[in-house]
C-alpha cells in the first residue's frame, strides 16, 4: 500500500504541471504578415470583403429606440485604403459603402478620402490595447538624432531638419 503513495504523488504533480502548462497556452502570432493559399493572387482585393454592400442600404426605418438616420449617420462615400507589406509591396483598394478591408496586424497602413465627399468608416481592432501610431510623428517628432534619420532616409541633415520643422519640437 505504501508503494502507491509515491506513484499517486507523481501523478498529482504531473497533472498539476500539465494544468499550469495549459493555462499558458495560446495561439501564437503567425510568422508572416498574412497567409494566402497556394496559387492565390494577392492584391488589394484579397483583403477586401464586398458582401455587405447592399446590407447597409437597407436599414429599417421604424425603431422604438433612438435611431441614427441618414442625417445623423450618413452611410455613403468611398475611401482609398492601402498598406505596405514587409517586403515593400503596396496593396491598395478603393472601398465603397459596405466594403470591409482587413489591415494585417502591425503593418503601416492608410485611409484616404481623395474626393472630400463625406464618408463613414467603422474600425475594429484585434487588440485589447489598440492604438494608433503616426509614422511621421513617431519618426520626426520624438527626438531621433538628425544624423541617424539622414542615414536612414539617404538624405542630408538639412533636409531632415526641414521636415522636422513641420512637426514642432519633441
Amino acid at each position: 500500500m505504501n508503494s502507491l503513495k509515491p506513484v499517486s504523488l507523481s501523478l498529482f504533480l504531473l497533472s498539476l504541471v500539465s494544468a499550469v502548462i495549459m493555462v499558458f497556452a495560446s495561439d501564437p502570432d503567425i510568422l508572416s504578415d498574412f497567409v494566402a493559399a497556394t496559387n492565390t493572387s494577392v492584391d488589394g482585393k484579397f483583403f477586401t470583403y464586398t458582401g455587405m454592400r447592399g446590407v447597409l442600404a437597407k436599414f429599417p426605418q421604424n425603431f422604438t429606440l433612438t435611431k441614427a438616420t441618414m442625417n445623423e449617420f450618413p452611410v455613403h462615400g468611398s475611401l482609398d485604403v492601402g498598406f505596405v507589406y514587409t517586403k515593400n509591396v503596396l496593396y491598395t483598394q478603393k472601398l465603397r459603402v459596405g466594403d470591409v478591408f482587413i489591415f494585417p496586424k502591425r503593418l503601416v497602413h492608410y485611409q484616404s478620402n481623395p474626393t472630400k465627399e463625406p464618408a463613414v468608416a467603422i474600425s475594429s481592432f484585434g487588440s485589447a490595447n489598440a492604438g494608433t501610431v503616426s509614422v511621421p510623428l513617431a519618426v520626426f517628432s520624438t527626438g531621433i538624432d538628425d544624423g541617424i534619420l539622414a542615414k536612414a532616409f539617404k538624405t542630408d541633415v538639412y533636409t531632415i531638419q526641414k521636415i522636422k520643422s513641420g512637426f514642432g519640437k519633441p
